[in-house]
């Protein structure tokens, strides 16, 4: 059976918390382990990136690990009963207090409540399930009207369409969770309600303080952020995560199909990375098999060009996260043969003028076509070559060679692209021979076969510069 290229990003939670079962999480194709740092606390996230690195082992396979900031996001507290149903019609007041929550005072984690809303502004609970629309000023609080009423629980998320309720992008609860990510191998980090590129800068240089290179995911789950699109990929080292769940509530649903696949677009001409979030099989949080209309959403989102799709709560707390990883898995099997990968290689990225790297990469890719390869090898230390071929979408294996076991973990992400980790070598021609070598051994190519050898020689500084055709002995 033929490699899946499409990435599969799954969110580990108290469904898969057992070694056992995130074991099998990984055995059923899962590339990249989610830790949302908004919910359980650094000792439990701790034991999960244990287990985790245990359950790689375990599959036979690195996966990476993915840390998600928790960001500015406003989050209602504690229900003494759990959760309060709120009806429509119903008047309940939203409050900075520290209190038990219940139908008439929901406590919210905000201080400044009062000075960010105003009487007739919308307020969303629960993944904008819920709707409160503001009557005015209740004590410190603000009195709120039900007009969109359900079951709302503890923790649950709060958004304000059309304000940034003057919070930061980036907190010291979000500095305090990138030194757990260093401290604790965490490969890719994610930047929650991104507005703009500077908002990247804080997490970038708290990482640099440390001597990492984490890199780093734009979340765009807020407008200002569609807008700001293509400075933010630029800036961001990891790529984007097209956030819907925020997104849908920021912005009128019917937008949201038109936002998702201009970034997954722009995403691609920059040579960046994507991955595709939330609801994507969010039935199978309760039953074993999705709806015909996910299935076709994961599909859209792959002939859209996306390197990952992302599983949220049906992996967490979800009934079925190892079946839900398998339709995934299922789902990108049957869609990407159908992939316009000849046109990909020629128009899906930025045809920069005078770029070496790109140039080269767009050049092996295009050899593929030309000269019937089997398969491409990059031999790569940051990753960057490996992801500038990515970029071009070729048909046949993409096999990383790296000497990083982090690189080899970051890699999980880009599609089309499988790392394995190799010995350090200067030496070109052993370089070469080498990899022909893992190419045979690892499966992608077969005695006789073609491939095409692209990496970067340090001593040019040219970025990715050679290119070979080389027969596997």
């Amino acid at each position: 059976m033929s490699r899946r290229r499409t990435k599969i990003v799954a969110t580990v939670g108290p469904a898969t918390w057992d070694p056992d079962v995130l074991a099998r999480l990984i055995e059923a194709g899962a590339d990249v382990l989610r830790l949302n740092f908004s919910h359980a606390d650094a000792d439990r996230h701790a034991r999960t990136v244990e287990v985790a690195r245990a359950a790689a082992a375990q599959a036979g396979h690195e996966v990476a690990l993915l840390g998600d900031l928790p960001g500015p996001k406003l989050r209602v507290g504690v229900f003494s009963s759990g959760f309060a149903e709120l009806e429509v019609g119903m008047e309940t007041v939203l409050t900075p207090a520290d209190v038990d929550g219940n139908t008439s005072r929901i406590p919210v984690s905000w201080p400044d409540l009062q000075r960010g809303l105003r009487p007739a502004d919308e307020v969303y609970l629960a993944d904008g399930s819920i709707r409160l629309r503001v009557i005015g000023p209740d004590g410190e609080g603000m009195r709120c009207v039900v007009e969109v009423g359900g079951a709302l629980s503890s923790h649950k998320g709060m958004n304000l369409p059309g304000t940034t309720a003057g919070l930061p992008a980036v907190g010291a609860r979000d500095l305090e969770w990138v030194d757990f990510a260093v401290s604790h191998g965490i490969d890719i980090l994610a930047v929650s309600f991104v507005r703009s590129a500077s908002d990247l800068d804080a997490v970038r240089e708290r990482i640099a303080t440390h001597g990492a290179d984490i890199p780093v995911v734009a979340k765009i789950e807020k407008p200002q952020a569609a807008d700001n699109a293509e400075a933010i990929i630029r800036a961001a080292s990891g790529g984007i995560m097209v956030a819907r769940g925020d997104l849908g509530i920021e912005l009128p649903l019917a937008r949201v199909p038109i936002v998702q696949k201009r970034l997954i677009r722009l995403a691609g001409r920059l040579s960046k990375p994507s991955i595709t979030a939330t609801q994507m099989l969010a039935s199978m949080v309760a039953s074993s098999r999705p709806t015909r209309a996910e299935v076709t959403d994961v599909a859209n989102a792959i002939y859209d060009g996306t390197d990952a799709v992302m599983l949220s709560e049906e992996t967490a707390v979800g009934s079925f996260p190892v079946d839900a990883v398998k339709v995934m898995d299922t789902i990108a099997r049957e869609t990407e043969p159908d992939l316009p990968y000849a046109d990909w290689v020629q128009n899906r990225t930025e045809q920069a003028t005078r770029d070496v790297a790109d140039s080269v990469t767009q050049s092996a890719v295009n050899s593929v076509y030309r000269l019937g390869l089997a398969a491409l090898v990059v031999p790569t230390t940051s990753g960057r070559t490996a992801r500038l071929v990515s970029a071009h979408r070729p048909r046949v294996p993409v096999l990383a060679v790296s000497p990083r076991i982090e690189t080899v973990r970051r890699l999980n992400l880009l599609f089309g692209v499988r790392a394995v980790l190799s010995e350090p070598t200067t030496e070109v021609r052993g370089l070469l021979d080498a990899c022909a070598a893992l190419a045979a051994e690892n499966g992608v190519a077969r005695s006789g076969d073609l491939i095409a050898i692209t990496a970067g020689l340090a001593d040019q500084s040219l970025g990715t510069n050679l290119f070979e055709v080389h027969r596997v002995p």
